[in-house]
């Protein structure tokens, strides 16, 4: 048995740890990773103002208050959706850009601001927002007013510019690479406009990036003009990719990948919720908005913590609460007694180094499966319409029942849900926590009487 897990986790180690561990240190992704993490707030507060306008949907004996409260100043407090959800590629673009030409000027030492890469990524994803057409022989801003669709003079628009909310996440991140390393090629070779010493650093930084402005807006030109010629265009083009990206993780077989993926990499000592919920962030938004629009997707909103990784990954809420109040061995009990607070909040990390679950093979079958199991539970309440789907983003640490029933606007039985996934990921740890305790027990009691 030993041979086997040591083999097990030499495979890990391998084809998984070692890959994975490069592509975290990445730069594109660790940018990814910071503008992700940036845009919480907005997500957060946005979808607060969303959960107040639907929740009349859920309780429908609150529908008289509404008429004669909220409804009337709808469009008012609405616009903290507008100016958050409905404008995240923009936040993504901003942030991204300025840690992208952050670490740039860091690890390649070249002088080159994080402000002025912000300004100028987010130049070049504007400059992609207006669609445009090829006719006979011209190019023209597409001009369409019916009832389903309005744009006005290439601007889309839909309660704000549409080009501006979830579906330019991939776009805004393109873009901004393109500017911030025309950029950074710029300063690297000296193609800048240089001032005396004289001159204030402000002033002197400006100068600085205008020629690479210059270049990245004829660079974005020449592209979109390509593109439209073909009768396409950079959101179009980005989608297709991203479509089939987004339609496998739509998948329950998807789905128990990224699972497999994320626990596997905890194994071996890499924090995988943060790698792989990074690459997945622009996905679950973009669901969460199609959601909000009448789509029934699982995989969207917070749905990893308000189901699946209830207590934090591994879905450990319900064994923590065992061996805080029955373990028989001291060292279990007492980690337990310390980690049931933060685990109610999806923190556990005091359980995977302490207990450990890394690198341990009494604890990583239920690692991989409680996860796995309670995904699938809440993935087919959801998909089969017994749940409402996620519509709004809550906070992480949100405690389980609550996150779910905030998260779907108010669906008493996406508390429900909640507890049940809980519920059954413990069951499944049960027996390999109640073997691992006992052995524990054992050598304690061993350890005793030999002293």
């Amino acid at each position: 048995m030993d041979e086997s897990n040591n083999k097990l986790f030499q495979f890990l180690n391998n084809h998984l740890m070692g890959p994975m561990g490069k592509l975290a240190q990445f730069r594109i992704v660790r940018g990814v990773m910071a503008a992700g993490m940036a845009t919480i707030p907005f997500t957060i507060v946005g979808s607060m103002f969303l959960v107040i306008s639907v929740l009349p949907q859920s309780f429908p004996g609150l529908a008289e208050f509404y008429a004669v409260t909220f409804d009337k100043i709808t469009p008012l407090y609405m616009l903290a959706n507008a100016a958050t959800m409905g404008v995240l590629s923009l936040y993504f673009c901003l942030v991204f850009g300025y840690e992208y030409t952050k670490i740039q000027a860091q690890e390649e030492k070249i002088d080159i601001n994080p402000l002025n890469g912000a300004l100028i990524s987010m130049m070049a994803f504007f400059m992609c927002l207006p669609e445009l057409i090829f006719k006979d022989g011209a190019m023209t801003l597409i001009n369409v007013f019916n009832k389903n669709s309005k744009i006005i003079d290439g601007w889309e628009v839909s309660g704000g510019v549409t080009r501006l909310g979830t579906t330019g996440i991939f776009t805004a991140i393109i873009m901004s690479i393109i500017a911030v390393k025309i950029y950074a090629t710029c300063v690297k070779r000296n193609w800048t406009i240089k001032m005396p010493d004289t001159v204030p650093t402000g002033v002197s930084r400006s100068f600085t990036a205008l020629i690479p402005t210059a270049l990245i807006a004829i660079t974005v030109m020449v592209i979109n003009g390509l593109l439209v010629v073909f009768g396409t265009d950079i959101y179009k083009v980005v989608a297709i990719p991203f479509s089939f990206v987004t339609y496998l993780t739509n998948t329950w077989l998807g789905l128990l990948v990224v699972y497999f993926v994320m626990h596997a990499l905890w194994l071996v000592g890499i924090h995988g919720a943060t790698i792989v919920t990074s690459f997945l962030t622009p996905i679950v938004l973009s669901n969460m908005v199609a959601n909000n629009h009448g789509g029934n997707i699982p995989f969207a909103g917070e749905f990893n913590n308000c189901f699946v990784t209830i207590g934090g990954s591994g879905a450990t809420l319900g064994m923590v609460i065992f061996i805080a109040f029955f373990a028989k061995s001291a060292q279990l009990g007492a980690l337990g007694k310390a980690s049931i607070v933060p685990a109610f909040f999806n923190i556990n990390e005091p359980i995977l180094f302490g207990m450990p679950v890394v690198y341990n093979p009494y604890t990583a079958i239920p690692f991989f499966l409680a996860p796995m199991t309670s995904m699938s539970i809440a993935y087919f309440a959801i998909k089969w319409h017994m749940v409402k789907p996620p519509i709004a983003q809550v906070a992480w640490p949100t405690p389980v029942g609550l996150s779910g029933f905030v998260g779907s606007g108010g669906d008493w039985r996406a508390f429900v849900l909640a507890i049940v996934c809980a519920l059954v990921a413990f069951v499944i740890w049960f027996p390999f926590i109640k073997f691992y305790d006992n052995k524990l027990f054992v050598q304690e009691q061993s350890g005793v009487k030999a002293a």
